[in-house]
């Protein structure tokens, strides 16, 4: 391994790139980030359920767990590692207390995305030996590089002249919108005066820092099952409710809700299930979709609408229908204060600081519930973005990150840390 603290992030990065695993799984990565924390002076060091209240987000099975465990112990995961994940909950928080100062919690996530990667000689993972082993899985979104900078960021706080607690929280599950649930229900945030969330990539090039990425649009996933009658088609399909042609009649009417004037809404169906044989009508049929509003209030209204377009789909094909919320989270906005820090220690890092009034990320990011928990308790909050060159976009088989990302975010957010904490600054 090359000796200098950068490369060893690097070659972090590349082994959990190589190893990617999905929510609630991230057995090996956990372990991993433990192993690297190890070489940190911290105070403490919380794993897997240790991390997390009780409220779990759409937990694994437990043969996803058992799958899990078994690969990260064939790789060599420490025991004791494993016994503080047997419970479904990953990830990791480490703690340095360097006395009386605010409490700074720098937030990162570290799960993959259910995706193929590129084999393609130009998708430099797979050209450098460390893209993704496994079939169906991929880091599509730089969570790799998340985790990396977490630990650099520890690293450098505790070599640093930093006064004050610092906490880096090495979030499970983000592509669930799950793992933020449990960790603001852990008491882990009761204490936090500022957090410092961050995402390298969002289409920027390397140098560039988005200190307020805004406009998170709040969302939530739905599930709806359509119940008939089945009936032999070509004999009697008179007899039958046929729960694909409800399930297709809702598929359409759910793209035809008509968009908001007060802010963006976004509606999505990425799943459909149903039906045994061509010549049966099909007696049930799944759909899942997600909605997303500029605001929590205009999630919710869409969310009723979609409701009210499914339960008529049903009733118009004489099918029951089942109708159940999925995840979510809220929609967030990052305080002046904070922003303003990272600004200024992006631009003593020689970073391009745009734009100056902040930048819609376009997507959603349950860190949203994180940064809502501190802001209510009268702490601040910001989410930071890290240009990274990514040659195409994010949750796609090639997507990548310009390595250059992780030592200018490790630098950059250190000292933003170190500026929290300092009164004078």
């Amino acid at each position: 391994m090359r000796s200098d603290p950068h490369s060893r992030l690097i070659e972090l990065r590349r082994d959990l790139h190589r190893r990617p695993e999905l929510g609630w799984c991230e057995f090996y990565t956990t372990g991993r980030i433990v192993d690297a924390l190890h070489e940190v002076d911290l105070d403490e060091l919380y794993v897997g359920s240790d991390v997390h209240g009780d409220d779990q987000i759409r937990p694994p099975t437990d043969a996803a767990l058992d799958r899990a465990a078994d690969r990260a112990r064939a790789l060599g995961v420490d025991e004791a590692v494993l016994t503080k994940l047997e419970d479904g909950y990953s990830g990791a928080l480490a703690v340095l207390e360097r006395g009386p100062g605010p409490t700074v919690l720098v937030r990162v996530d570290i799960d993959g995305l259910p995706q193929r990667e590129s084999g393609d000689d130009d998708h430099d993972p797979a050209a450098n030996g460390f893209a993704s082993v496994y079939d169906d899985r991929m880091h599509a979104c730089g969570h790799d590089a998340h985790a990396a900078i977490g630990v650099g960021v520890a690293g450098a706080v505790a070599a640093s002249e930093f006064a004050g607690t610092l906490k880096v929280l090495f979030q499970p599950a983000e592509e669930l919108g799950a793992g933020a649930a449990s960790v603001v229900e852990s008491g882990h945030l009761d204490d936090v005066d500022a957090l410092v969330a961050i995402h390298v990539g969002l289409d920027a090039e390397t140098g560039t820092v988005i200190p307020d990425v805004d406009s998170f649009l709040a969302i939530r996933g739905f599930e709806a099952t359509f119940e008939g009658a089945s009936a032999h088609a070509g004999i009697a399909p008179q007899e039958g409710s046929n729960a694909i042609q409800a399930l297709s009649t809702a598929v359409s009417n759910l793209y035809a809700i008509a968009r908001h004037a007060d802010g963006k809404t976004r509606i999505n169906v990425g799943e459909i299930a149903g039906g045994t044989a061509s010549n049966i009508v099909a007696e049930s049929a799944t759909l899942r979709g997600e909605v997303r509003g500029s605001t929590t209030a205009l999630r919710e209204s869409l969310e009723e609408r979609a409701r009210s377009v499914i339960e008529s789909a049903a009733s118009l094909h004489d099918c029951a229908v089942d109708v159940s919320s999925l995840t979510g989270a809220p929609s967030a906005t990052c305080d002046e204060r904070l922003v303003e820090t990272v600004a200024d220690a992006a631009r003593e890092r020689g970073a391009d600081v745009v734009p100056e009034d902040g930048a819609a990320l376009g997507g959603s990011e349950d860190a949203t519930r994180l940064m809502r928990a501190v802001q209510r308790a009268g702490g601040v909050a910001t989410y930071v973005g890290f240009g990274a060159s990514n040659p195409t976009g994010h949750h796609t088989a090639t997507f990548d990150v310009d390595e250059a990302v992780i030592p200018l975010a490790v630098d950059v957010v250190t000292d933003a840390v170190c500026a929290i904490a300092d009164p004078a600054a």
